[in-house]
């Protein structure tokens, strides 16, 4: 998957990294190399928290299979 990110400097000198697809998707580093590393984890960790909230809301059926499926 490919996301978008922006890159801002703040007053402090960290790069903050934002993913404005992913509502409060944020990370920040030292450097911009250390931001974009922190911005996929927090990518991931941002979906992973979505799919843990749909999976719990999903009614459970007699019959139905849940499959885990990677990308």
């Amino acid at each position: 998957m490919i996301f978008h990110v922006t890159l801002e400097q703040a007053e402090d000198g960290w790069i903050v990294a934002e993913c404005p697809a992913l509502p409060g998707c944020v990370s920040q580093g030292k450097d911009e190399k250390e931001a974009l590393e922190n911005i996929k984890e927090a990518i991931k960790a941002w979906l992973w928290a979505e799919d843990q909230k749909a999976a719990s809301a999903l009614p459970k059926r007699p019959g139905q299979q849940e499959i885990v499926v990677a990308l």
